[in-house]
Order: structure tokens, then C-alpha cells, then sequence
């Protein structure tokens, strides 16, 4: 765990340029037990193509959700672009469910106006209406709201409030570049990446504000670990842990006033609380073993972190007010990197048994730990906000990659680059 934080550092050369390659998602498994549903593609009024494929964007965030499985277009039995239109009885052949169909027309400037509705097919009177709306889109945010039409389909059809609209933050590593090391943010499907930050040495532990407009992180500046809040929008860069030795582990408060890290500056690496108004200090756990790897609580009245306590890795809980420290993992040999996820009610973490390293999910009332994934040498798991599905890094062909599975463990993906290898996801809260 420390070999994470240690190591030297060149100074970086911060840029914000788009970058072209995206992730191609390649589903591995679970589609079988997924709801059938149907995505038609959007009628397009104007001359020529149309300027985006509404229908494919929208068909790749139900299939990537796990929980839907989009009927192939060849199978489409109708191509229309209104709720009236739909015969609810050639649909329920397929056993389809529920069937999104649209429009998109081009409207003042560069802007297209686009309608689309949700109906049923399943009832006895034919398709029935679930949701119906309309906008004026600019061009260059066509993609972003064919993930906002996903969403609210997605909320209509489980009463869960979609994840389509938000990013993910990552480490690549290019071996061999001058700047090997690159913090990207991107959405969470791979597509509109973009490059924060470049660096000759290793960058760590990306972590999202509460508001999802900073990131904190470790990097390293004067041969010596630092945590750094940066603006993704402003591209501001503020220190805000320099402690002598290790700096590490940047977790954000749920009010975002606060970070949990971990410091070495009394010898053994503890966990500690920032306040970053004040950069007031208060220390979390005093231990001779190592703590590591904090995470709060939704509440914000708990840190759970990793400790060795016990012997060998594995999580504990600390209760804020009162000081009480307990252990929450027990099964397997070791247990690391734990997240809350954001329903607060349960913890996605590293299990180690018999040597695997795999991703799983205890409830906190104190229920059996399920092992979600058979990939090899997974870390660092981050949940959707909407606690349906976990994005983590695995190895994949001698690669590092990044993967989805979902919080039941039976939908699986991959993630894959073109170039180096993927590490430390952490997937952003809601965007506003």
C-alpha cells in the first residue's frame, strides 16, 4: 500500500486538450437476464445525415447499465418516430417491454430540435405514454443529451435516477513517453476524454468534490509526496498537504469542507482530517500498525479506512463523535479499498482470498460479503452514484484496463484503451 504514495517527482506541465481515442465498451456477461427494450432510431427531417445517432448513444447506456438489453435494429419490427404510432402487439412478440422512439430536426443557428417519448407495450390497450419532452440542443451537446434522454427513460422505467450524465477520472500510463503519467477526466463511457494533467513521475488517488467540479489527488513536487484540490474548469491547482513523508489518499467530505488523507508525519502512516478552510489538522487513528485508505460515511459521522491491526489488512470503522474504533471485514484474507456506496448501506471493496484479488460488496449492517467479479489483480472500485454498477481497473491481457460490473455481480464489461495501461477510477457524483 505504500509503494503507492512513494516515489519522486518532476515538475508537470498542466494542459486541458481533448482527446479523440474513446473507450469501445465490450459487454462480457449478464446481458441474458437483462428487461428487453427497444430504442428506434430517431427520424431525421433535414437534408443529408443526421449530425448524431440519438438512438445508438441511448441503446449503449440501457446495454451498459445491466439491467437492459436494447433489441438489435434488424429486429425492429417498426420504424416510427411517435408514441401513436407504435403496435403494441408486434413489439410484445419480441417480448420487449418498453420502446423509445424520437425525432430530430434542425432548428436556428446550430442548434436541432429533438422530441422523443417512452411508452409501454406491454399493456392490454396498446402502448401507453410513460413520458414525452422536448428541447432545442445545441450541435456540440447532442451526445450529452441523448445521455440526459437515457437518464430520464432509465428513471422512468426502474424509479432509480440515472448515471449517464456523469465522468469518470482515471490515471494513464503511456510507458515510454516523456510524460508517462496523465490524469484524464471523461465521460463515463470513455467518450469526450480530456487531458488534466501530464507528468515524468507517478500520479495517484483521484478523487471528485461532492459538487464534481475538483479533483484531489496526490502528486509529487520538491521530492516529496503532495496532495493537490484542482478545478477541472479553471484548471486552478491549490496544495493543500504537504507534510513531511507520505501524503496519500485524498478522500472529499459529503459537504465537501473536509478531506480524509493519510500522513506519515509522526513516523507510522494514520488517517487524518483536513479541514481545507482552515488547514486544521485532526487526527483520525493512532495505531503502530498502518492505517490507510479513508473513506466517509454518508452521513459524515464515520471514516471506515483499511488498518493491519489485526494482522493483516482489513477494514475498520471509526465513529467520529464518540472516537470508537471497530472492525467491519472478516472473510477473506484481506480486504482493501473500500467506498460507501451512495445509498449509504453498503461498502464495495478489494477481497484477497487464496491469492485473487477480485471486487466485492459487504452490506454495513454487518451482511455476507459477495465476491462480484473473477477478473484478475482488480483494485480500486468506485460506485456509480446511483449504486447500480462499479467501475474498477483489472488486468486484461497483460494490460491495465478498466471494467464495469454491476452491484449484483451478474452484468460484466470492459473498458479497453488504445494506448497504456488505465489505473485509480473514480467515478463522479451527480453533475448539475
Amino acid at each position: 500500500m505504500i509503494k503507492r504514495w512513494i516515489g519522486l517527482w518532476l515538475p508537470m506541465l498542466l494542459l486541458t486538450t481533448p482527446v479523440k481515442a474513446a473507450f469501445e465498451i465490450e459487454i462480457i456477461g449478464g446481458t441474458d437476464s437483462a428487461r428487453p427494450v427497444a430504442v428506434v432510431p430517431f427520424q431525421w427531417t433535414g437534408s443529408g445525415e443526421a449530425p448524431k445517432d440519438l438512438a445508438e448513444v441511448i441503446s449503449n447506456d440501457f446495454r451498459n447499465s445491466g439491467i437492459f438489453r436494447p433489441l438489435e435494429r434488424n429486429r425492429l419490427p417498426q420504424q416510427v418516430s411517435r408514441a401513436d404510432d407504435l403496435v403494441a402487439s408486434q413489439w410484445r412478440s419480441h417480448q420487449v417491454e418498453a420502446v423509445l422512439v424520437g425525432s430530430i430536426e434542425p432548428a436556428a443557428g446550430d442548434q436541432y430540435r429533438i422530441h422523443f417519448e417512452l411508452a409501454d407495450v406491454l399493456g392490454k390497450n396498446g402502448a401507453e405514454l410513460l413520458e414525452s419532452r422536448s428541447a432545442t440542443v445545441p450541435a456540440a451537446q447532442l451526445r450529452q443529451y441523448a445521455h440526459r434522454m437515457a437518464d430520464i427513460a432509465f428513471e422512468k422505467l426502474t424509479g432509480i435516477k440515472g448515471a449517464f450524465l456523469t465522468r469518470i477520472a482515471y490515471v494513464n500510463v503511456q510507458h515510454g513517453a516523456q510524460f508517462p503519467y496523465r490524469l484524464m477526466i471523461a465521460d463515463y463511457d470513455g467518450f469526450n476524454e480530456q487531458l488534466l494533467l501530464r507528468s515524468r513521475e507517478p500520479l495517484m488517488s483521484p478523487a471528485w468534490s461532492p459538487d464534481g467540479r475538483k479533483l484531489a489527488y496526490v502528486s509529487f513536487e520538491n521530492k516529496k509526496a503532495e496532495i493537490i484540490v484542482q478545478d477541472i474548469y479553471s484548471q486552478q491547482r491549490q496544495v493543500v498537504s504537504s507534510q513531511k513523508g507520505i501524503n496519500g489518499a485524498p478522500q472529499w467530505s459529503p459537504d465537501g469542507k473536509q478531506l480524509a488523507l493519510v500522513l506519515s508525519r509522526d513516523g507510522q502512516p494514520e488517517v487524518y482530517v483536513l479541514t481545507l478552510a482552515n488547514k486544521q489538522l485532526r487526527r483520525i487513528t493512532n495505531n503502530r500498525s498502518i492505517d490507510t485508505e479513508p473513506t466517509w460515511s454518508v452521513d459524515g459521522k464515520t471514516l471506515y479506512f483499511v488498518s493491519e491491526r489485526g494482522g493483516r489488512p482489513q477494514v475498520y470503522k471509526a465513529d467520529l463523535n464518540s472516537g470508537e474504533t471497530r472492525r467491519v471485514t472478516f472473510q477473506g484474507d484481506t480486504n482493501l479499498g473500500p467506498r460507501i456506496t451512495h445509498g449509504g448501506d453498503s461498502m464495495v471493496l478489494v477481497n484477497r482470498t487464496q491469492g485473487q484479488y477480485r471486487i466485492a460488496r459487504q452490506d454495513l449492517d454487518g451482511g455476507q460479503l459477495q465476491v462480484l467479479t473473477k477478473t484478475q489483480l482488480d483494485e480500486s472500485p468506485s460506485p456509480a452514484p446511483n449504486g447500480t454498477m462499479i467501475i474498477y481497473s483489472t488486468t486484461y491481457q497483460g494490460r491495465q484496463v478498466l471494467s464495469l460490473v454491476s452491484m449484483d455481480g451478474r452484468f460484466k464489461a470492459r473498458l479497453p484503451v488504445r494506448k497504456g495501461d488505465v489505473r485509480a477510477p473514480a467515478w463522479s457524483p451527480y453533475l448539475n
